[in-house]
């Protein structure tokens, strides 16, 4: 078998190291002993976001927040579940992972970033969501391994009950919040409630029909449905 071949590293703001390695055509992206992602296994980040745009079909030029790009399996499949009106902010908080996107894994992003619907932002998805009001249609977080900061504490705001209320008003009416996971957690169902969301939680495999279950929550915004925009 190949080796492991490290490519690059990346100290995050929280002062944790990134590593960026490849085995062949096989990439990996590391956090200390934690592998974050790997470009084999795409399933639940995909479901992701075919899950969430499936909740808001029917909007006219729907905008979504990304947050996090990670190795672009989200993203590519919103591009591919939106139409040519949409529009889809990616927040990445790390400079070099949007350089590794297109440097070395320029081949995994098949040109997506090129996408004329497409906005890289280098910044804290946290700030984009804060300063924003009624904005987003959809909000699809995969900033970590699940409510809680992994890769940096601060993340920990996203997921508090305020928040999740400044997610809530970032989202126009009826719109959809949804967190990546790689496993369940009944507190933060129980804080997307209080916030004032209804909310889903769905099981989805790393490889599609294989590989660890992890979780999807589906947040609707709730109190304005009747209000949202429709074609």
């Amino acid at each position: 078998m190949l080796p492991w071949v490290q490519l690059d590293s990346a100290t995050t703001p929280g002062g944790g190291e990134l590593r960026l390695k490849r085995r062949g055509s096989e990439f990996s992206i590391m956090l200390g002993t934690n592998e974050l992602m790997n470009s084999r296994l795409s399933g639940s980040e995909e479901a992701l976001a075919t899950l969430s745009c499936q909740r808001i079909g029917g909007r006219r030029s729907p905008h979504i927040l990304i947050g996090g790009l990670g190795m672009g399996f989200t993203l590519r499949a919103a591009l591919s579940a939106l139409g040519a009106d949409a529009h889809v902010t990616v927040a990445e908080l790390v400079p070099s992972v949007v350089a590794w996107a297109r440097g070395p894994m320029a081949e995994v992003f098949a040109g997506c970033l090129e996408d004329p619907r497409v906005t890289i932002r280098e910044t804290d998805v946290g700030l984009l969501i804060k300063s924003a009001s009624s904005t987003y249609d959809a909000i699809l977080l995969d900033v970590d391994n699940g409510p809680e900061g992994l890769t940096r504490e601060a993340n920990d705001a996203l997921y508090s009950v305020a928040g999740l209320h400044r997610a809530r008003s970032a989202l126009r009416p009826g719109g959809v919040l949804s967190v990546w996971s790689s496993g369940p957690d009944r507190s933060f169902t129980s804080r997307l409630r209080q916030a004032g969301f209804s909310a889903e939680e769905v099981k989805a495999r790393a490889g599609g029909k294989r590989g660890a279950r992890h979780v999807i929550w589906l947040a609707t915004k709730q109190g304005e449905v009747g209000s949202q925009r429709t074609g």
